[in-house]
């Protein structure tokens, strides 16, 4: 178990496309239809808000959320100034240079950086849940090293892989795995999985350190690119390699990873949705993949699923100040 004494926070990362001027913004810079995907700019189904309730209900013993956003992007139900709570809005922490982004590899590289953060820090992608007060247990190894939960996946090798047509996604992945490969020695290397991850500030800024150009250029990618690398990914394998973490077992990552792919198709999301719950997942992320136009019947279903599953205010939301 980690040490009960050691600070841990939060940080999530989080964007809404119904913003106004944020459409806009992006369009200006877009360059590939690709990159104007509304699966990972939307916020149609409000999980965030339920995201933070889940943190509220079965991780009480998080010291600090930091909130990371865009300037002025933050919910309108969220209290700013709960004690509990940090706004760190991307020019806090990232050069005028590189703004606006719209890179989430670029936005993660940076997290690290947000003053006062503690040393260890659990990372949120705005559609995961805690579903268990077991989960901060399954994060740790005994002597309170973070484990490195990943998929039986492997990372396919860049020479597998057409640069004309793989996704930016799996070819950032590829260089990360040829760059630890470098380093440490022979991957491929096993994707991580879908689901809260513990990050280390001090290997971060050793991948900083040890990768500078690779970090250089996804820093200064607007867009996800297909010269990047995935933070997520690399630090992850970084801190495995040097033994600040240690690499866990499937038997203990299928506990914590649970995985929902949203689709317009009812009855394959319901299933879904119906098996994680069976299974017990210690975390559940819901992954949009409806595309350019949501079913409206899975959107009302995945709602009345998340507000069963966490019906009352966190103490950061408005409505639990009675504002």
């Amino acid at each position: 178990m980690a040490n009960a004494k050691e600070p841990i926070d939060i940080v999530y990362t989080w964007v809404d496309d119904s913003f106004a001027g944020y459409r806009e913004e992006l369009n200006r810079y877009v360059a590939d239809k690709r990159d104007t995907n509304p699966n990972r700019t939307r916020d149609n189904l409000d999980i965030i808000r339920y995201s933070m309730r889940s943190v509220a209900r079965y991780l009480p013993q998080v010291r600090k959320i930091h909130f990371v956003s865009c300037r002025p992007q933050i919910p309108a139900w969220l209290d700013p100034d709960h004690p509990k709570l940090d706004i760190v809005h991307h020019d806090r922490i990232m050069a005028p240079g590189i703004l606006p982004t719209f890179n989430s590899f670029c936005i993660v590289s940076h997290l690290h950086l947000i003053p006062g953060l503690s040393r260890r820090f659990v990372y949120f992608e705005d559609d995961m849940l805690a579903m268990s007060p077991d989960l901060h247990g399954a994060l740790f190894a005994p002597d309170g090293r973070p484990l490195v939960h990943c998929s039986p996946d492997r990372v396919l090798p860049l020479h597998r892989l057409n640069p004309a047509t793989s996704s930016p996604w799996n070819l950032s992945l590829a260089n990360a795995d040829a760059a630890l490969s470098d380093r440490f020695g022979p991957g491929p290397r096993q994707h991580v999985i879908h689901g809260p991850q513990v990050m280390d500030v001090d290997v971060c800024e050793a991948m900083c350190r040890e990768f500078p150009a690779l970090i250089e250029t996804t820093r200064r990618s607007r867009f996800r690119g297909i010269d990047n690398v995935p933070p997520e990914f690399l630090a992850r394998h970084m801190a495995v390699e040097t033994g600040a973490a240690v690499l866990a077992g499937w038997g203990q990552s299928s506990r914590v990873q649970g995985y929902v792919s949203l689709e317009n198709f009812a009855p394959w999301t319901w299933w879904q949705l119906r098996r994680v719950e069976a299974r017990k997942a210690l975390s559940v992320t819901l992954n949009d993949s409806f595309g350019g136009r949501p079913n409206p019947r899975v959107e009302a279903m995945v709602r009345a699923r998340l507000h069963r599953w966490f019906p009352d205010p966190a103490p950061w939301e408005m409505a639990a100040r009675g504002l």
